[in-house]
């Protein structure tokens, strides 16, 4: 079977079995062509909360088909590779988070999306990286543990006079991006508006122009007028842009990063998953209706 035969495939078996594709910006341009809806973890989520579908398969990594299932916990949940996991989630690790908690027992914990469903168990509140600095500074607390992720912590420190104290994992696509990066961007493109993710390092985003999400990023690359635009994010967010924005031109900032749990998805994936319905995503009740709260807390900060 061919790309061809394989999408009308995917195509009539999601209208036969009334399911609903979702996928990350990062995914592969095949993957994003073929979504209902293409998005980043707050809008994915959103969706995922309210659609009629009967099946969600879900093409991205692992926590956010989780986070999906959290959310539609009477809908099937497919995640198409079982392969498509995230560094960052696995780096928080739930009885180090109870410890932290033990040892600042004021601090309310805000976890970013990106992180397993057992350590949102132990959640206050979750965030993405839309809406952190609003969750942040709309909580009651004025400690907060702030996990996985320590570039995402800093960032929001920005915006607070409130004690975050930060986990120490990490994106290891942004992380790979440095200030010399930008630095050589802009004196190649001095025209060029430099955008990057708040999981970038500080120092990154020290020097850049403008500092977005995914979902962010395609909404000021619509709105603006400049022309060029750095983009200091995974690789697949290009392809979007460009899609949507022909008459613009959108660089990599440096080498392209690439997200491998993120493009570990082929369309043969989500052929076999529609198919067979298979790789469902299944969780504890208790694990869900715990992680459930904080997630519904995070939409209620849009």
């Amino acid at each position: 079977m061919d790309d061809q035969q394989m999408i009308r495939e995917i195509l009539r078996l999601k209208k036969d079995k009334n399911a609903v594709i979702l996928a990350h910006n990062y995914q592969r341009k095949e993957i994003q062509d073929l979504a209902d809806h293409l998005g980043d973890s707050l809008g994915l989520s959103r969706i995922a909360s309210e659609t009629k579908a009967d099946i969600i398969v879900f093409s991205g990594v692992k926590f956010m088909a989780e986070t999906a299932k959290i959310l539609s916990p009477n809908k099937k949940v497919l995640l198409p590779q079982q392969a498509a996991g995230c560094p960052m989630a696995d780096m928080a690790d739930v009885e180090d988070l109870k410890a932290l908690k033990r040892k600042h027992p004021d601090a309310m914990i805000i976890t970013y999306v990106n992180s397993t469903a057992e350590v949102k168990a132990e959640t206050d509140v979750c965030c993405t990286s839309a809406n952190a600095v609003t969750v942040v500074k709309k909580v009651k607390a004025d400690k907060i543990i702030f996990a996985p992720d320590r570039n995402l912590a800093a960032y929001a420190q920005r915006f607070t006079e409130k004690k975050i104290i930060p986990w120490e994992g990490y994106c290891y696509v942004h992380e790979q991006f440095t200030p010399e990066d930008v630095k050589n961007a802009k004196a190649a493109h001095p025209e060029a508006v430099v955008m990057v993710h708040p999981e970038c390092p500080p120092e990154v985003i020290n020097l850049a122009d403008e500092v977005f999400s995914t979902s962010g990023m395609i909404t000021f690359a619509r709105q603006n007028k400049a022309a060029t635009y750095i983009v200091g994010t995974e690789e697949g967010m290009i392809y979007r842009l460009q899609k949507e924005n022909p008459d613009k031109t959108f660089l990599s900032l440096g080498a392209a990063k690439m997200c491998r749990g993120m493009k570990v998805t082929h369309l043969e994936d989500l052929y076999q998953s529609l198919m067979k319905e298979q790789f469902e995503i299944r969780l504890p009740e208790n694990i869900m209706s715990r992680a459930r709260g904080a997630l519904e807390r995070m939409l209620y900060y849009v």
